[in-house]
């Protein structure tokens, strides 16, 4: 067999990193810190930290395959991490501040992470989980030594002293680029989180994949702010991203409320901004509170949840801002699919380009999309006949981490739990996760669609659909709302404004007001905790 005379070099995130601290030096890193301070720093600077860093790992004897995590936010320092860990041939685990103790014990213990990186804001956390931690050698506080923080945790060491013990001339180690590079948990609701270990080669060639024009396109002239955490998913690749094109990043700490936002978009001219719709409806009632147009905004893409209508409407119609509804997956790296429009949509009316912006797009090259029936047979990419989603692909979790068998089917695909359906372009409109739909007498109910229907109503801020049980029809949908701030629309205002939009049998059974929705860590509502406390509403009503 002959090959072709091609040079081969590995896919590894070093060479991002590289890449951008060559060509695109100078470019700023713009970082909002714990205690509120704006750094600005730029790639060339984010790379000898990050290539120090590395070496001081080796220095503290940590070996290649070692995984360390990081409870930290979007920051400086979290970035050179992502770079510094990965480049080092070790494994950079990001963790979810906001689980409960318990899981952040869990999975710690189950990674054997050996180091953990730290904001000053779980300092206290932290002192509290030790003694539990089983395998983790060294404790290292993101920042300059504070005796505060020292007195906290007995032997932690600091962030910039380990750095500046570097030399400037430290090296990257060569790497295979199917070493694993990063480690991410599952935020399921049930049972133990699942670790999804990713690759240098998944990982560059998810970067490639998403960076494409028809995916999120990054460029050397955008600035860019991740408002989703760096702790979820990789901050969907985000600061993987933005090195291979040399953009600029806003990274926004601690504070994502929506005027902190506005802030930081129209103090430092955002182009771009990604995050989960809860950060958006704040962002929307600053921009509108404070009379911001947002004038830099050029693009945002929405994931985590269904975006609600009005929501891809006000961006557009208010602020001239192209919002971008993705889906992905913490299994997926995460990107499966993003809605950039064909071609033929160019003539489609503004109504109708807002339609079709509501669904999740489609796949970039990189991966497939299916639905398939409960017994695993393919159904038609006909646009109307829902089915359970499946994905494959260079970015695809083949087998959860510590874990002996295939998380894939039988024919090598992996299951999302979404129910879904795929039109002849391959445009995926998702209708609700397999255990949050409503089956309703047989029929199904798409908790996304009356969400999105409950929203739009100028009385409410944010709304939740959930199956109640009911003693004839097994399932009948009950939506939890919270009233808009001055608003007071009554239970038959929100029905009423159901009427006409879907057939009949689908309207709600109830809409009871709360004061506030569950929210996780990734910013989904925690359906799982309201049909605990709503599940049996509609039975005790006619007990």
């Amino acid at each position: 067999m002959s090959f072709g005379k091609m040079m081969d070099m590995p896919l590894t995130i070093s060479s991002l990193i590289e890449h951008a601290a060559r060509y695109h030096g100078k470019t700023e890193v713009i970082s909002v810190e714990t205690d509120g301070t704006v750094t600005r720093t730029g790639w060339a600077e984010v790379e000898s930290n990050s290539r120090k860093l590395a070496a001081a790992l080796k220095r503290l004897g940590c070996e290649m395959g070692d995984r360390c995590a990081t409870i930290a936010w979007n920051n400086r320092r979290h970035l050179e991490i992502y770079f510094g860990v990965a480049g080092a041939g070790m494994v950079c685990h990001t963790i979810n501040p906001r689980l409960f103790p318990e899981q952040l014990i869990y999975i710690m213990n189950h990674a054997a992470d050996r180091v953990l990186f730290f904001d000053k804001t779980f300092v206290s956390a932290i002192a509290q989980l030790r003694p539990h931690l089983e395998t983790i050698q060294h404790f290292v506080y993101m920042g300059a030594p504070d005796p505060e923080v020292a007195a906290a945790i007995d032997g932690v060491l600091f962030y910039d002293d380990l750095v500046n013990a570097e030399p400037d001339d430290a090296t990257w180690p060569e790497l295979d680029e199917r070493m694993p590079s990063s480690l991410c948990y599952t935020s399921g609701t049930t049972g133990n989180p699942k670790g999804v270990e990713y690759s240098h080669r998944s990982t560059v060639l998810h970067t490639l994949g998403a960076n494409m024009a028809d995916g999120i396109a990054l460029s050397a002239r955008d600035t860019v702010l991740p408002v989703v955490p760096m702790f979820h998913a990789n901050a969907w690749g985000v600061p993987y991203a933005a090195a291979a094109v040399g953009a600029s990043m806003v990274l926004p700490g601690a504070h994502l409320d929506g005027d902190s936002l506005a802030d930081l978009i129209d103090g430092q001219k955002v182009t771009m901004a990604l995050g989960v719709p809860t950060i958006w409806l704040g962002l929307l009632n600053a921009l509108k509170k404070r009379g911001s147009k947002a004038e830099s905004l050029q693009r945002t893409l929405i994931g985590g949840s269904a975006a609600p209508s009005f929501m891809i409407r006000d961006f557009n119609e208010i602020y001239g801002v192209e919002l971008l509804h993705g889906w992905g997956m913490t299994e997926t790296s995460p990107l499966g699919s993003i809605n950039q429009l064909l071609a033929k949509h160019a003539d489609l009316s503004q109504e109708e380009k807002l339609k079709l912006r509501a669904n999740q797009g489609r796949p970039p090259f990189g991966v497939e999309l299916r639905v398939v029936d409960d017994s695993g047979n393919v159904l038609p990419n006909d646009g109307k006949t829902p089915g359970n989603l499946q994905i494959r692909g260079h970015w695809v979790v083949d087998t959860y981490f510590k874990a002996e068998k295939s998380a894939l089917t039988a024919d090598g695909w992996f299951d999302t739990g979404d129910v879904a359906m795929l039109d002849e372009d391959g445009y995926v409109f998702i209708t609700d996760r397999s255990k949050d739909i409503i089956k309703s007498g047989g029929e199904w109910i798409s908790t996304v669609e009356l969400e999105d229907i409950a929203i739009s109503h100028p009385g409410v801020a944010n709304a939740a659909a959930i199956a109640a049980r009911h003693e004839k029809w097994d399932e009948r949908p009950v939506v939890l709302a919270v009233k808009a701030e001055g608003a007071n629309p009554t239970e038959a205002d929100i029905l009423d404004h159901f009427k006409g939009k879907i057939a009949s049998w689908q309207v709600p059974d109830r809409v009871i007001f709360v004061d506030s929705l569950p929210i996780g860590g990734t910013g989904k509502v925690l359906k799982n905790k309201l049909r605990d406390e709503y599940g049996d509403v509609l039975i005790a009503e006619h007990a």
